[in-house]
Order: structure tokens, then C-alpha cells, then sequence
């Protein structure tokens, strides 16, 4: 099974930040985001694209928008690498210093308490500004000036005596800090690159916020935090859904997903396929898969976690989201139209005071795209001009006038209402007294406005003020017709609090009696932020990030002389390693030895939460390990939040909705087989492969003829023995091989759906040993690959022991080959890739062994091993 340090589920505000912290620290870190990554003009635009937006892979869709209705309630969510960032609308407001409260009383009965303060999170916020780059809207510079709908919220204050200001947005408007602003102009890369590779341009003032930033002008978190924690080494896996989690024994996680496969030709067959489900462990699990999405997996997965608390589901708001439109609106002179599409979605803000019940809010300025345009003035265009356009056109007739021009002209009209229609976005503290649960297995909501109406009239009311102040015609928007909520802001689910009788997870986001286990996303909030929450999520996930780094230092010691932990009778032995400085690599508990691989030494001694492979963390010296009893089971499938699960299963084909693969297993396998001993470790290598390479006996593609080219290629292998017994018995010596490949040609990192390893299989000629390696995998166009590739060990000197062993001769096929496949398969690129000394170090630390009498399997594994390479190369 891959393992980790820590996993990340989720690449919104509080995933990217902790994602890009531990990965700056050295810990090896995987994102798992269930959406697509967007690099700038990726985002859609025309009709079609549109169409296809939204995210239901149930039904073949993968889009960015994810649109949720409950009973009382809508929202708007985000899919994609990203998060929230690629649709929100950039506003940065720190939640204000009086809105940390403490026991304050809730109209149904309860209270909303912060355990952190504004002062514990400055500090965090301004890290979090620094990193994503802010900075108000530049009214009063040339190109900016001539806003309209700024000019007239700063008017509407004045006059009503508000507090109005411009906030913090996550817009580049000048080509560099210091530079004056500018529009379009090309934007330079931060030092730690960009992941989409693709040129960006500062803000053309097009009002396309919301529906993401086809210039790059938003600094949106796959440009800042996640592009920062990729050049760390953070694995960024998108269309990788999340969808189970539970402890594994001894300590850490074990996360189960999906990877989602959209078709090639999203017109034709809908059908969805996923390849999976897969598992990969870690020590740390960050939940950041959004309120809804982390809520939905501690729920659907709470028989694993027994002791949860019981406050999770509860504390949901919607941030006191409330919208509405001012129509036909001016600015202060009544003679100049608002034009609400120019400028970023955002620009301005009014802060309206607490009130008797503290419960205050802000209005801000909004914006939608120029195109929409149309659409309001169709929406506008009323039987009174089209009956005008027939009357005129049947004079036009009988006069036999044949221009049309001016009856087109008075059809299209003005442009008075889409030039003067200023969307109103209200948010502030409206009572947390909502509730998550799940019913048929899907997510539902309890949560209705009643509680909040004061908050809310209030709210619209300073809004018709506004209004009135600009001759505009005061509208709420139609889910409000019904008293319905729509918020794009919600919170709470898995609220922190000071005790598990408080909330789910601490101060810091870690749950209670689960070490570890995380909450960075909105799910963790309390209470309304009041402000836009996209600032606070991010600063109170660098503090839980900082928590997180400071605690490693507890645990830091290399492991020597642990007694073994047994949990229902198993053992979990590992194989530990530190630098002696020797030349030689002694493995104590067998006494064998092996000459010419340098400066480590190994012991084998109980595995840890916290021990896991090279650079990990082990317990101080002498520290006896505790297991944690096994945690419950559920034959329960987990599924998606929107409905039931899509099975899927590991074979070598992505699997449509409604199938399973016999040869899936048990969903709910142990990570601690009965009854046997298993063995795992991690390999890496690397190299070149050349496309279209002729290989003796292998098709060769035709557009490959006569292509001269070569792109590199890596792979990351957890090669797991399930029973060591029997692995040493068969001829085969075949093992699991999981993890993924990378490379360029294939659409970066890809995950493996099915994989094998087999050691020291016999040869072609006498004496010889092959370790073969299949992998099957997907690229990012679908497309079914197989690396398959075997180091030869062939007779002969001693000195050949490591050109052979490190080196695999290897061929990048098409389609999902089987071995007796190879000859007819069509070969994409052939080449070599190989094994560096230091990867072998690190390679003999990832040793681990799980069930009964460890360090006898690690033995008798390494008896195996050596003996066959004394077969080969000994003397005689």
C-alpha cells in the first residue's frame, strides 16, 4: 500500500495551505482533489462549455460548479485544483476582532463559542496575505477611475453615514508589487514557478471572477499555495475522489478513492468511468474537501471512528449570505448608468454596525460577466418592443421600406437595465443553529432562515435605502421569494470547540481522540466569519499547519530498542534505518550482511504512526508503543455526496457505474492480515524512454516512424507482499505494485490502476533471473497504457550485481497488455530507467511488515534475496 506522511483531501483555501506548510517542512505530501485542474483560457465560456460546468459524475459531468439544494436551503460549491479560489469573488476581509465570541447565547437554545481569538490569528493572516498577494481596487488610478458601481456604493454611504471601504482582493492588478496598475498586461512568475505553465495577465476589469479568470488575473490558490507546494514535492492528484477514510491500526489513516476518467468525447457516451477504488495511507489526514464534502466523509465513515463526537453535523450557517439586485440604477447625478459588469465582481464594501444583538454584516458591490448582458436584456425585451418590432416591420412592408436598421436598433434596445442593474452581496453573523445528517445515505440539511430573520430584514433593509439613494428599484432574488436561503458561504458541520461535549475538533483542527486527523476547511468554523471566510479558513489552517511542525519535534528520535506492540494478535515490525556512517548495511535482526551499499544501518523494530519511511518521524529511544484497539467496521459502501457510490474496482479497466470487478475484493479489508505476515516498501526510479524505439519483436506505431524524440519518466512504487509464506513458495514470487507514473507524454503524474511485481523469476537461458514489473494505468486523455519493463540479472562477475539490478529495461505499451500480450502490442517508447544510490538508501528504510513474528518474515525475506543473488553471481 503507498504511504505517506500526510494526505490531503481537498485543494481549497485550507487544503492548499496545508499542503504547501508540510511540504515546505520535507514531509511527503499527496493532494487528492476530486475536480479538474484550469489553466488560464481553460475556463468555459461559450454555450456548450457551459452546459458541461457542473459537477455530477453520476452522470458524466466533471465541471467546477457543484450545485446543492436541500429543503430550506441552496448553495454553490467548487470542484477543481483550487477549491473555492477558482470561483470566488477575491475578497480577503479578516473576521473582526468583536465576531470571536465566547458562550454567546443562540435564539434555539445552545451557544456560539470561538476557542482561537483575533490575536492568535493575525500573525496567520498576514502570512496568508504575504503568500497570495492583496491589495484594494486601485479607484483612483487612471484605467480604474471611471468605475461606476464604486463610485456609486462609496456615494450611497456617504449619504446614509456607512462605513465604506475597499477591501483586500486576490487580484493582480499591476504587472508587479510597486508597479502602477495596469490592465492586460503580462504578469511575472513568483519564484516558485507556476503548475499550469501558461502566461497570465492582469485584470482586464471583465467581471468574470465567479466563473474563473481565463486571464490568471485572480491569485487564485493553484497559482500561489498549490504551485509553491508543488516545487516542494507535493503529488497534486486531480479527478481523485475521496471516499472512505478510517484509522489504521498502530496509528494513521488509511484513505480510499477513486479516480475519475471523463471521455475523451464528452458528446458521446456519458457513461462515467473510474478506475478503483484505491488506498493509500498516511501518518497526518487533512479533511479540506469543503463543509459539505468533509462533513459527508466523517459521517458516512463514523462507525470507523468510534468516539466522535456528537457535535458533528451541527453549527451550520450560510455566513448570513443574502442577495439581492438594485434595477435601473445611477450614480448620485441620476444621468450616468452603473454598469455592473465592469470591474472585478467585487471592488467595495459597507460594514454595518453590530447592532443590539452584535450581529453585524457587511453589503458589497457585485458584478457579473459583460456577456450576461444579453441575457438580462432578453430577459428585458417584454411583448411591449417585440409587438412594436411586428407593427413596425408590417408598415415597413405595405411602404416597402427595406432597412431594417432602425427596428433592429429599438428591438436590442438601450441597454437601460443591464447598464443599470447593481447586484447587492450581503454576509455577516447569522446564527449557526443548522444541522448535517445523512438520509438514504445522502447529505441533508436542517436549517431554516427563521432563526436569523432579524438579521436578514435588517440586511434588506439598508439595502432599499441604498437603492433609494440611487433611484434604483429594490429586487430580492427568487429563492428569497420562498424564504429560502442561497449561499455560496456555508459553514460549520465538524466545529472546533474546547471539548469533545463543544466540538468535533480542537483549537488547532485536530479531531478529538483521533491524533493526526484533521479539519482545515470551512466544515471546522464555529459560528459565521461574517466577512467573506476565504481569509480565515486559509490563517487558521497555516496555524493548524504550524501546530502540526512544531509537534514532529516530540517524535523525532530515530527508533532503537522498542519492545514489539501487539493489536488482536498481530505484530507490526519495521525495518528502521540511521546514517552510521559505515559501509556496509547490517539488518540486526538477521544477521546478513552485504557488502558495497554505503552508510546505513538497520534494526528492526516496532512500526509508528509516525515511522513510516525516510524522512518520517520515529518515537523518542525507549518509548514503548500503544496500540489503539482495532476500530469497528462497516460493511456500509461509502458514497458520493451526492448520492450513492459509483462501484469501481482495481482492475485494469475504469469501471462504468453499476460494475464491479470480482476480483475487487472486500471493501472493508484489514489492514493487519489474520493469520499471516505481509511485507511492504517503496521504489523509485527513473529515466528516458524514446519514442517509437524499435524493440525486436514489437509492433511499432506508425506516427512513430522516424520520430527521434525521448521524454523523461518516473515512477513511485509500494511493492506489498500480502503473505511472505507464501510469496517465498511460489515460482512467481509475484507481489502488488501500487502508486504512479510520470510522465509528460502521459499527462504528468498518473495513478496506477493495477500493478505486479515479480522477483528472481527464471530466464530465458540457464542461471538467469528476471525481476519483472507490469503497471496499468490511464493517461490524461484516457487512454489505457502499460509500462512493463524487468531487470536482467545474468550470470557472470560480481560487478555486474548493481548495473543489473539497477537498471530496468522497460516499454511504455498500448492498452492494458497482459504478459502473453507483449508480442502483438503496439509500443508507444522504449527505454531505460534506473535506480540512484540514494534512492536504494531510501528505498531500505520504507521496509514494513505487518502481522504475526515480523522480523522473522523480514528475515527469511532477506535470506530469499541474497540467496538468490548468490545463485547468480557466487562463485562456481
Amino acid at each position: 500500500m503507498e504511504h505517506v506522511d500526510a494526505v490531503v483531501v481537498g485543494s481549497g483555501f485550507g487544503g492548499s495551505v496545508a499542503a504547501y506548510r508540510l511540504a515546505e517542512a520535507g514531509l511527503s505530501v499527496v493532494v487528492l482533489e476530486r475536480g479538474r485542474a484550469y489553466a488560464p483560457g481553460q475556463f468555459p465560456r461559450g454555450p456548450a462549455q457551459l452546459g458541461r460546468a457542473f459537477w455530477d459524475p453520476a452522470e458524466g459531468l466533471y465541471g467546477m460548479f457543484d450545485i446543492w439544494s436541500f429543503s430550506d436551503c441552496d448553495s454553490v460549491v467548487a470542484s477543481g485544483l483550487g477549491g473555492g479560489s477558482l470561483i470566488y469573488a477575491n475578497v480577503m476581509l479578516r473576521k473582526d476582532e468583536d465576531w470571536f465570541v465566547h458562550e454567546q447565547a443562540l435564539p434555539g437554545g445552545g451557544y456560539e463559542s470561538w476557542p482561537v481569538t483575533r490575536a492568535d490569528l493575525d500573525p496567520h493572516y498576514d502570512a496568508v496575505e504575504r503568500m497570495i498577494g492583496v491589495s484594494p481596487y486601485p479607484l483612483n488610478r487612471p484605467g480604474f477611475d471611471d468605475t461606476l458601481k464604486t463610485a456609486a456604493m462609496r456615494d450611497a454611504a456617504a449619504e446614509l453615514g456607512l462605513d465604506w471601504r475597499l477591501p483586500p482582493l486576490a487580484v493582480s492588478f499591476a504587472p508587479s508589487p510597486g508597479a502602477q496598475p495596469c490592465q492586460g498586461a503580462p504578469l511575472a512568475d513568483a519564484a516558485y514557478g507556476n503548475l499550469h505553465g501558461v502566461p497570465r495577465r492582469t485584470c482586464r476589469l471583465c467581471g468574470e471572477c465567479d466563473i474563473g479568470c481565463n486571464d490568471g488575473a485572480k491569485n487564485s490558490l493553484d497559482h500561489t499555495y498549490l504551485s509553491a507546494a508543488r516545487h516542494h514535492g507535493a503529488d497534486l492528484r486531480t479527478l481523485h475522489e475521496v471516499r472512505r477514510i478510517r484509522p489504521r491500526l498502530g496509528g494513521g489513516y488509511d484513505v480510499e478513492y477513486v479516480e475519475h476518467i471523463p471521455r475523451a468525447d464528452e458528446d458521446g457516451d456519458a457513461r462515467p468511468r473510474a478506475t478503483g477504488p484505491h488506498t493509500i495511507s498516511c501518518d497526518r489526514l487533512v479533511l479540506a474537501a469543503g463543509t459539505y464534502g468533509t462533513s459527508y466523509l466523517l459521517l458516512k465513515n463514523r462507525a470507523a471512528f468510534p468516539g466522535l463526537s456528537g457535535t458533528l453535523g451541527t453549527r451550520l450557517c450560510g455566513n448570513g449570505d443574502m442577495l439581492a439586485f438594485l434595477l435601473r440604477a445611477t450614480d448620485r447625478s441620476r444621468t450616468r448608468p452603473i454598469r455592473a459588469s465592469r470591474g472585478p465582481v467585487i471592488t467595495s464594501a459597507i460594514r454595518l454596525d453590530d447592532g443590539a444583538d452584535g450581529r453585524g454584516a457587511y453589503i458589497e458591490d457585485g458584478g457579473y460577466p459583460e456577456f450576461l448582458d444579453y441575457l438580462i436584456e432578453g430577459a428585458d425585451m417584454g411583448p411591449g418592443r417585440i409587438t412594436r418590432f411586428l407593427l413596425r416591420r408590417l408598415r415597413n412592408v405595405v411602404t416597402h421600406d427595406t432597412n431594417l436598421s432602425a427596428e433592429m436598433a429599438d428591438l436590442i434596445g438601450r441597454g437601460e437595465l443591464s447598464g443599470t442593474s447593481l447586484p447587492l452581496l450581503g454576509m455577516g453573523r447569522d446564527v449557526p443553529d443548522g444541522r448535517l445528517r445523512l438520509r438514504d445515505g445522502r447529505l441533508d440539511v436542517d436549517w431554516t432562515a427563521e432563526s436569523s430573520e432579524d438579521y436578514y430584514e435588517r440586511l434588506r433593509a439598508i439595502m432599499r435605502r441604498i437603492g433609494d439613494v440611487l433611484g434604483a428599484k429594490y429586487a430580492d432574488s427568487p429563492p428569497w421569494w420562498r424564504r429560502r436561503i442561497m449561499t455560496v458561504h456555508p459553514l460549520g458541520g465538524a466545529p472546533m470547540g474546547r471539548h469533545p461535549g463543544e466540538g468535533v475538533c480542537d483549537a488547532y483542527g485536530e479531531v478529538f481522540g483521533f491524533p493526526g486527523l484533521y479539519v482545515a476547511d470551512g466544515a471546522a468554523l464555529p459560528g459565521p466569519v461574517g466577512a467573506n471566510p476565504s481569509l480565515t479558513i486559509a490563517a487558521l489552517a497555516d496555524r493548524m499547519s504550524t501546530r502540526i511542525l512544531e509537534s514532529r519535534a516530540s517524535v523525532a528520535s530515530p527508533l532503537v530498542g522498542v519492545e514489539s506492540a501487539k493489536a488482536d494478535g498481530a505484530e507490526v515490525w519495521s525495518t528502521e534505518v540511521r546514517n552510521t556512517g559505515v559501509m556496509s548495511t547490517e539488518v540486526m535482526s538477521t544477521g546478513v550482511t552485504s557488502a558495497g551499499i554505503g552508510a546505513v544501518e538497520s534494526s528492526a523494530v516496532p512500526s509508528t504512526a509516525s515511522s513510516v519511511e525516510a524522512g518520517a518521524q520515529a518515537l523518542p529511544v525507549g518509548t514503548t508503543v500503544t496500540r489503539a484497539a482495532a476500530a469497528p467496521r462497516t460493511a456500509e459502501t461509502a458514497g458520493s455526496p451526492a448520492g450513492p457510490e459509483q462501484a469501481a474496482a482495481p482492475g485494469d479497466r475504469p469501471l462504468a457505474t453499476g460494475d464491479r470487478s470480482p476480483a475487487a475484493g472486500p471493501v472493508d479489508e484489514p489492514s493487519v492480515f489474520d493469520g499471516r505476515t505481509s511485507l511492504w516498501f517503496v521504489e523509485e526510479m527513473r529515466g528516458l524512454l524514446m519514442h517509437g524505439a524499435f524493440v525486436p519483436g514489437r509492433a511499432r506505431p506508425p506516427a512513430a516512424e522516424g520520430t527521434a524524440g525521448g521524454f523523461p519518466i518516473a515512477f513511485r512504487l509500494t511493492i506489498t507482499i500480502d503473505d511472505v509464506d507464501r510469496f517465498l513458495t511460489e515460482p512467481e514470487h509475484e507481489a502488488r505494485a501500487e502508486g504512479w507514473v510520470e510522465a509528460d507524454a502521459c499527462g504528468g503524474r498518473r495513478p496506477i490502476a493495477r500493478g505486479s511485481f515479480n522477483l528472481f523469476v527464471p530466464g530465458e537461458t540457464a542461471g538467469q533471473r528476471r525481476m519483472c514489473y507490469r503497471l496499468h494505468f490511464w493517461d490524461a486523455d484516457g487512454r489505457p497504457r502499460t509500462l512493463a519493463g524487468r531487470k536482467e540479472i545474468q550470470p557472470g562477475a560480481p560487478t555486474r550485481l548493481w548495473l543489473d539490478t539497477s537498471t530496468l529495461h522497460a516499454r511504455l505499451l498500448e492498452g492494458h497488455v497482459e504478459e502473453d500480450g507483449d508480442e502483438d502490442a503496439v509500443v508507444v517508447a522504449a527505454g531505460t530507467l534506473r535506480i540512484l544510490p540514494a534512492d536504494l538508501v531510501r528505498m531500505l528504510t520504507t521496509f514494513r511488515t505487518a502481522g504475526p513474528d515480523g522480523a522473522a518474515a523480514v528475515a527469511r525475506f532477506c535470506r530469499f534475496f541474497l540467496g538468490e543473488l548468490w545463485e547468480v553471481y557466487g562463485p562456481g
